[in-house]
């Protein structure tokens, strides 16, 4: 019989020490500060049910709570609910940050521990600080967890594959061969790299450790005359040996990163603090310069070759020709059989899965039907599967992972008869979403400068959206990598010609509805202007936008232009690959307002 989680939570109190060790911190996160992770680190989940892929548990002595931001808040106020776990909202006026909390409920003297793997080397520094503030501390404990999860998952083990040149486009020796010109300019000798997506991308492989993102649970160290791959001898074919071997890559055992480290002869490192869990970041030894700063794998990465954009494309097409076939079987279905959000989500992996290259989804369908869609990371249980009907809205959030590259994509689809709140929403995502996509800027620009024209529509009705608008997507890698983003919160990148983001601003009334509207878009080259370059942003994902909600007379005329050319541009690249049924329920998808 499964523990329950206040056993769960009873049993991690037993391991504090009574003479000082009153709580500790449990993140979503693995030893590479992942966004997902292998079950074999779903510590967070497991002391507290929640199931979202971010948040951090607080347990002390006699009270526990959990931080989420607001993609989670509904979901989570759901699964806490009985758990003797209180859920803080971030971000919303009033609630306390966790060393906050942490402040107000330990005494001086005392002092809250953490697993030094889960936590950056930025964030334990800045946590000490904070604590000391008020005489508290940070104990470097360990993993709790390790004696008291009974039944846990094992340390992912699946081979890692050789990710194909045809696919890649850069060869892993030209990839090494830049990253060791920018230690150069960096004056250092090595580049510590932990982060999944960065190392397979370096090395050109690919794996299956954690779900829907294909990356090899590792480390990576770069050095100007030789790489040191930090892997589970378990993990290495005979053929991934040889080319690695032929990469000229030495192989370690994963469990040595920290050891190896202690005795680095190396005179500088490069490593990124906040991207570095703090144990491995410690165990460098103090003879060896630390350069702190960030990786240029992360730069390097987002900046799509040749390859990889045609690579994109197509895997663009394909993945439009399944949902079109989708929403055509959707459309029908609705009104004469039962259709549920888990048969959604299955329907459309099929239509998905008969495509070529596919190699699975590149998240957790996520599909909400009317008041489902207002919880922003929704996952449909069968507790919780509701039955469409030719009413209201679905919101419908996914995406795949082809050999050839990363989709994920949202639609809001009109099953039936609104209500004029459901238009009027709809439409104003609309309009915020197209007023990004037509977007011109110089050079330099970053994200946070263009958040405002996708979320301007919906401020002035007094209504937001607390997640950000664009995140970068990875080439059959992880759906959600940096460095570049869209949001309101600041952020120094420049968005640069090759670099892949997302489009998706949001409306969500608990209760009622949600809409959202996600099309991936390419950063591409306009013209030459006053001072300098300007930049553009190329739609690439191929698939119709629902009308069925869009009050025209709010939108101008420059926006039904962009509208109908976008349609016009999906009906040409998808209807040659369309039976003549399929071919004339897109046409009608994509007739001209």
């Amino acid at each position: 019989m499964k523990q329950s989680i206040s056993e769960r939570i009873h049993a991690l109190r037993m391991t504090f020490n009574p003479n000082a060790v009153r709580g500790f911190i449990i993140p979503s996160t693995d030893p590479h500060l992942s966004e997902y992770v292998a079950p074999h680190w779903e510590s967070r989940e497991w002391i507290s049910g929640f199931t979202g892929s971010a948040g951090t548990a607080v347990i002390l002595k006699d009270q526990a709570g959990l931080w989420t931001d607001s993609r989670y808040f509904l979901q989570a106020e759901e699964q806490l609910e009985g758990s003797g776990i209180t859920l803080y909202k971030e971000m919303l006026p009033g609630v306390p940050s966790i060393p906050e909390f942490i402040c107000q409920h330990l005494r001086p003297g005392e002092s809250i521990s953490i697993d030094g793997k889960m936590f950056s080397a930025y964030q334990v520094e800045e946590m000490q600080k904070e604590l000391a503030v008020h005489n508290l501390r940070v104990d470097i404990f360990g993993d709790p967890l390790k004696t008291i999860w009974e039944d846990r998952p094992p340390m992912p083990l699946a081979p890692a594959f050789i990710y194909d040149i045809q696919y890649a486009g850069t060869s892993c020796t030209e990839k090494v061969a830049q990253i060791r010109s920018e230690l150069t300019k960096k004056n250092s000798y090595a580049l510590l790299l932990p982060t999944l997506d960065e190392i397979a991308w370096v090395l050109n492989l690919r794996g299956s450790d954690v779900h829907c993102n294909p990356v090899v649970t590792s480390y990576l160290l770069i050095c100007q005359d030789q790489l040191i791959y930090f892997i589970s001898p378990e993990k290495v074919t005979p053929e991934v040996a040889a080319y690695l071997k032929e990469q000229q890559v030495e192989l370690r055992d994963y469990d040595e990163i920290e050891t190896y480290l202690q005795r680095f002869e190396g005179e500088s490192i490069l490593v990124d603090p906040k991207k570095t869990n703090y144990a491995v970041y410690s165990s460098i030894q103090p003879q060896c310069r630390i350069i702190r700063g960030e990786s240029p794998v992360a730069l390097l990465k987002a900046i799509r070759n040749k390859q990889e954009i045609a690579g994109i494309h197509a895997a663009m097409q394909r993945d439009g020709l399944a949902l079109v076939k989708f929403l055509k079987w959707l459309e029908e279905a609705v009104p004469s059989e039962t259709v549920t959000e888990l048969s959604v989500d299955q329907q459309l992996h099929e239509f998905r899965a008969a495509q070529p290259l596919y190699k699975g989804e590149s998240f957790d369908t996520i599909a909400g039907y009317r008041a489902h869609g207002a919880i922003v990371h929704y996952s449909a249980t069968p507790e919780s599967n509701a039955t469409l009907h030719p009413e209201g809205f679905l919101l419908l959030d996914s995406g795949a992972q082809y050999m050839d590259g990363t989709t994920d994509i949202t639609r809001t689809i009109a099953l039936g008869e609104l209500t004029e709140e459901e238009k009027t929403d709809y439409t104003l995502i609309l309009k915020g979403h197209i007023a990004l996509a037509m977007a011109k800027f110089p050079a330099g620009t970053r994200g946070a400068q263009l958040d405002v024209l996708a979320r301007m529509p919906i401020w002035s009705r007094g209504m937001n959206f607390l997640h950000g608008t664009g995140h970068g997507v990875g080439h059959f890698l992880n759906v959600h990598e940096g460095p570049q983003s869209i949001r309101m919160n600041e952020n120094p990148v420049a968005l640069q010609p090759g670099m892949v983001t997302s489009n998706e601003p949001g409306v969500y009334k608990a209760g009622s509805h949600g809409v959202r509207i996600e099309n991936l878009t390419l950063v591409c080259k306009d013209k030459e202007g006053m001072f300098g370059e300007y930049f553009k942003f190329e739609t690439i994902t191929l698939c119709p936008i629902c009308k069925k909600g869009i009050i025209k007379e709010m939108l101008t005329r420059e926006e039904i232009e962009w509208l109908n050319n976008y349609h016009q541009t999906v009906y040409n690249k998808l209807s040659p690959d369309l039976s003549t049924a399929e071919k004339n329920w897109l046409q009608e998808a994509t007739f001209p307002l």
